[in-house]
C-alpha cells in the first residue's frame, strides 16, 4: 500500500521526491438541457397557466393554503415544476432570515437554494410509478409523525399519483384528510380518473392546460435568443405545434434543432425543423388542399410523393390536412381570425381564401371522410399506398354538391340548374344525378331517371342526413298519392308517427330554402317502398322457383328451399367472361330432361 490511498486527493506542493505535482485537466463543465436549465423557479415564470397562479397567489395573501394539492394535466406543463415551487414558497425565510410564507420565494435563503438543489431533508418526493405498494406509502406516513428538520412546513410530492395500488390509496386516505399542521401533501397525476374519488374529494384540485402554440412559440423564442441561437419563426412554429401543449416536449425539440443545425453556419430553417420533425412543409399542405378541393388527383399525388421524398410521413401528412380542414372550418363560421395576430402569415392570408370559396358542407365531409381515412391507415399493410387511396378517394368525391343543394336546384327547375353535366365545385355548384349522389352519401339508389326527381328522392335524403325514424317510415308507412315538388301528398298507416309531416317539412325546408307543402289524403295511393321492394323480390323468388334447373335441384334434393337469390345481372355489372359461358348449358337442356 502506498503512502495516499487511491481516492484520497495529492498533497499540495512538491513530492518526497522533489517532483512538481502533475497539473489536472481540467474538467468540461456537464451540459444541462434546456427544460432543466430553465424549469421555472417562481409563480411568474410559469406560463400559460394564469388560473393555477392567481389562485395560489390569493391563497397565500388570506393564509388560506390547502393541506393536499392535486396537480393534473398532461406531459410536460409543469406538474412537478409547480409543486417544487410549492415547497420553497412554503418554507421560504426571505434574505434575513424572518420572512413567512410567500408567493414570491426569495431563492436566496437557506431553504430556497436546498429545494432548488433537490436536497432539502424536508422535502420528499416520491415517484409513484416504481413505489406502488402500500409498504412505500407507509414510510411516508411514518415519516408524517416527526417535526421537519430545518424547515416550516414538511412538503411530501407524490408523482404519478394514479400509480399506487388500491390498498395503498387506502392507507393514505386517513393522513391526507387529517394530516399535522406541520404537512403538506402535493399530488401529481396525469391520469385524473384513475385517482379513486375518496382521494379527490380530500385535495384541492388544480388542472393544469395544455400551452397554447403562440405562448410556446413566444416562449421558445425567448430562449433561443438567450442560448445566441439563430432560427426562424418558422421553425418555432414547427416546433411548438409539434411540443402539443407540453413546455418540456417542446424544450427537448429545439435542443434536439439546435444539435441538427449546429453543422450550418445561418439560420436554423423551417424546413430544417420540418425535415427534424418527418413534417410536411406548411406550403406543401396548402398546395394539397388546393389540389383535393379542385379534384386534381395527379397533382395531389404529385405533392405526396415529394413530401414524402423530403422525409415526410405520410400519416402526418393526412393529419395535417385534417388539421387544417379544421382551420378553414374556423374560419369559415368566425372571419375575424383572418386579422388574428396569433396565427401565422401563410395560414392567415391562404387559409382565409381558401375557406372563402369552400362551403361548411364540403368541409364537414372532408373532415369526416379524412377522420376515418386515417383509422384505415392504421391497418393498411403499406401507410403510403393507404394516403395515395385516401387522397384519389377524396379528388373524386370533391365535386360531388351536397343533397339539399341537389334538391334544390331541381326543384326551382331550368334546364342549366338540373343538368348532369354542370360543371361545378365544393361551394356548392355541379349537378350531379340523384342516382350517383345519393349512392356517394349513403341513400338509397332511385330508379328513376337521372333527371327526375322522386319521392325515393326524398326518402334517401332523409337517410343521408341520419334521420333514422323518419327515412324508416317514409319507407314503411307512407303511400305516395301525388308528388309534384314542392306539394307531397301522401297517405299515411296508423302506425305512422303524428310529427312525421311536420318532420318531412323542416328536413326538406331546411335542405331547399323554401317552404313545401305535405298534405294528407284519403286517396289509396302507392304501395310503400318496403312493399313495392318487397313485391320486386317475392316476383324474383317466384321467377327463380320456376327455372327448370332450380325444379331439378329441387327434385334431386328433397326438403331443400331456397332462402335468398341474387339479383338477376344488371346492365352495370360486369359480363359474364367469354370462356365461362361456353361452360354454361342452355336452359333449353334443362327444359328437356323435364319434360322427359
Amino acid at each position: 500500500m502506498g503512502l495516499f490511498e487511491d481516492d484520497d486527493p495529492p498533497p499540495p506542493g512538491p513530492s518526497l521526491f522533489g517532483d512538481e505535482p502533475a497539473a489536472e485537466a481540467p474538467k468540461a463543465a456537464a451540459y444541462r438541457v434546456l427544460a432543466r436549465k430553465y424549469r421555472p423557479t417562481t409563480f411568474n415564470d410559469l406560463i400559460g397557466q394564469d388560473a393555477l397562479v392567481r389562485t395560489l397567489r390569493n391563497a397565500f395573501a388570506m393564509n388560506r393554503i390547502a393541506h393536499a394539492f392535486m396537480l393534473t394535466g398532461v406531459r410536460g406543463v409543469g406538474k412537478t415544476t409547480t409543486a417544487r415551487i410549492l415547497a420553497r414558497a412554503l418554507n421560504c425565510t426571505g434574505p434575513e432570515g424572518t420572512g413567512g410564507p410567500t408567493p414570491d420565494p426569495c431563492g436566496v435563503c437557506d431553504n430556497c437554494k436546498a429545494i432548488l438543489a433537490d436536497r432539502h431533508p424536508d422535502v420528499v418526493e416520491m415517484d409513484a410509478a416504481s413505489n406502488t405498494g402500500v409498504d412505500d406509502v407507509r414510510e411516508i406516513i411514518e415519516a408524517t409523525r416527526f417535526k421537519p428538520l430545518s424547515a416550516r412546513t414538511k412538503v411530501f410530492i407524490i408523482d404519478e399519483v394514479h400509480m399506487l395500488s388500491k390498498a395503498a390509496f387506502n392507507a393514505l386516505l386517513k393522513t391526507l384528510e387529517e394530516p399535522p399542521p406541520h404537512i403538506k401533501f402535493v399530488l401529481a397525476t396525469t391520469e385524473i380518473r384513475k385517482v379513486p374519488v375518496t382521494v379527490l374529494s380530500r385535495c384541492q384540485r388544480f388542472d393544469l392546460r395544455r400551452v397554447a402554440i403562440e405562448v410556446l412559440s413566444a416562449h421558445f423564442t425567448r430562449i433561443a435568443e438567450a442560448e445566441g441561437i439563430n432560427i426562424a419563426p418558422g421553425a418555432i412554429t414547427h416546433i411548438a405545434r409539434a411540443a402539443d401543449g407540453s413546455v418540456r416536449d417542446g424544450l427537448s425539440l429545439l435542443d434536439q434543432a439546435i444539435a441538427r443545425g449546429a453543422e450550418e453556419d445561418g439560420e436554423i430553417t423551417a424546413a430544417m425543423a420540418a425535415d427534424m420533425l418527418g413534417l410536411a412543409d406548411r406550403g406543401f399542405v396548402f398546395d394539397l388542399m388546393d389540389a383535393v378541393v379542385k379534384g386534381d388527383a395527379p397533382e395531389a399525388l404529385r405533392i405526396s410523393d415529394d413530401s414524402y421524398s423530403r422525409g415526410a410521413d405520410p400519416g402526418l401528412l393526412l393529419s395535417d390536412l385534417l388539421g387544417l380542414a379544421h382551420l378553414l372550418t374556423r374560419f369559415k363560421s368566425v372571419p375575424r381570425l383572418a386579422e388574428s395576430t396569433t396565427l401565422p402569415e401563410l395560414e392567415r392570408t391562404r387559409g382565409a381564401a381558401l375557406a372563402q370559396a369552400l362551403s361548411i358542407p364540403y368541409l364537414g365531409r372532408l373532415w369526416q371522410m379524412l377522420l376515418k381515412g386515417l383509422q384505415e391507415l392504421d391497418t393498411a399493410p403499406d401507410k403510403r399506398a393507404g394516403a395515395e387511396m385516401i387522397l384519389i378517394r377524396l379528388c373524386h368525391v370533391a365535386d360531388l354538391p351536397p343533397p339539399g343543394e341537389l334538391i334544390r336546384r331541381l326543384t326551382e327547375g331550368g334546364e342549366g340548374a338540373t343538368s348532369p353535366t354542370q360543371p361545378g365545385g365544393p361551394g356548392g355548384g355541379g349537378g350531379h344525378a340523384p342516382r350517383a349522389l345519393l349512392a356517394a352519401n349513403g341513400g338509397v339508389v332511385p330508379a328513376a331517371a337521372p333527371r327526375a326527381l322522386t319521392f325515393q328522392d326524398v326518402v334517401a335524403l332523409a337517410g343521408a342526413r341520419r334521420e333514422v325514424m323518419l327515412y324508416a317510415h317514409l319507407r314503411q308507412s307512407a303511400h305516395l298519392v301525388r308528388f309534384a315538388p314542392p306539394v307531397i301528398e301522401l297517405r299515411l298507416t296508423p302506425t305512422a308517427p303524428r310529427d312525421l309531416v311536420q318532420n318531412l317539412g323542416r328536413l326538406l325546408e331546411a335542405e331547399t330554402g323554401r317552404r313545401w307543402t305535405i298534405a294528407l289524403s284519403h286517396q289509396p295511393g302507392e304501395p310503400t317502398i318496403d312493399e313495392a321492394e318487397g313485391v320486386a323480390v317475392a316476383a324474383q323468388r317466384d321467377a327463380a322457383l320456376a327455372h327448370p334447373l332450380v325444379q331439378a335441384i329441387l327434385d334431386i334434393f328433397p326438403g331443400a328451399r331456397v332462402e335468398s337469390q341474387t339479383p338477376h345481372q344488371t346492365p352495370d355489372e360486369p359480363e359474364i367472361p367469354a370462356d365461362w359461358a361456353a361452360l354454361i348449358p342452355p336452359d333449353e337442356l334443362y327444359e328437356q330432361e323435364m319434360s322427359e
